[in-house]
């Protein structure tokens, strides 16, 4: 399952509606989320520092309709900055994503809401892939796992959009917010393997951190 399905399915109450607590942010977190799938897959790269840029090196499909969407979108974006980027609703994936988890069984189309009005509820048809998420994600937190790129990558998205105490509360035992803030600090800046494509891959859930967590940051300023 891709990072942006992942974060989808973490993101929606088993009704099939957002989470009060990232409904606001979903754009930011999934367009950054599809961004690093896309890292992962040798499409685009992410440089480092405040000031990241998305750059496309591969326009060759992957053969996966989330990732390809997302991919078409992107190359006429290419060289753009990457704060810019996760404000874009252009790149935003949640149609493709939907659909996606739909063919796989694991969201199912339901009704809209009063009078057919509102966005169409998803809910869990099978919370099988959820479930198998969150443990694997507490076990990172707790330390008895080594974490991969897409635990990571969750992780630092949940943080910048101050989703991840909320969303995770019940998965992290004790932890408060302040302790699982410190936590996934201590995970996701963490020494990158020295391979290209895991620095790559570390360059880019570091900047798409900051990048989901400035519009946040903001929009909590003027409220």
């Amino acid at each position: 399952m891709l990072i942006v399905e992942e974060l989808h399915l973490l993101l929606l109450r088993p009704d099939g509606r957002l989470e009060t607590s990232a409904a606001s942010y979903r754009l930011f977190g999934e367009v950054a989320a599809v961004l690093v799938d896309l890292t992962l897959h040798g499409r685009v790269t992410v440089t480092e520092g405040k000031k990241s840029v998305v750059q496309v090196v591969s326009a060759d499909p992957t053969g996966h309709p989330v990732l390809d969407a997302a991919l078409a979108r992107l190359v006429p974006l290419s060289g753009k900055r990457l704060q810019s980027l996760v404000h874009s609703t252009k790149l935003d994936p949640l149609d493709e994503v939907v659909a996606s988890l739909v063919a796989q069984g694991v969201l199912a189309r339901g009704e809209r809401g009063f009078f057919g009005w509102g966005a169409e509820r998803t809910p869990e048809s099978d919370p099988g892939p959820e479930a198998l998420l969150r443990s694997r994600l507490a076990a990172v937190i707790a330390g008895t796992a080594a974490p991969t790129p897409a635990d990571l990558t969750l992780l630092a998205i949940l943080q910048g959009l101050n989703a991840a105490h909320p969303l995770l509360r019940h998965d992290v035992g004790e932890l408060s917010s302040g302790q699982l803030r410190r936590r996934i600090e201590a995970l996701t800046t963490g020494s990158p393997a020295g391979d290209a494509v895991s620095l790559a891959v570390t360059s880019a859930i570091a900047a798409t951190m900051m990048a989901v967590m400035t519009p946040v940051i903001v929009a909590t300023t003027i409220t």
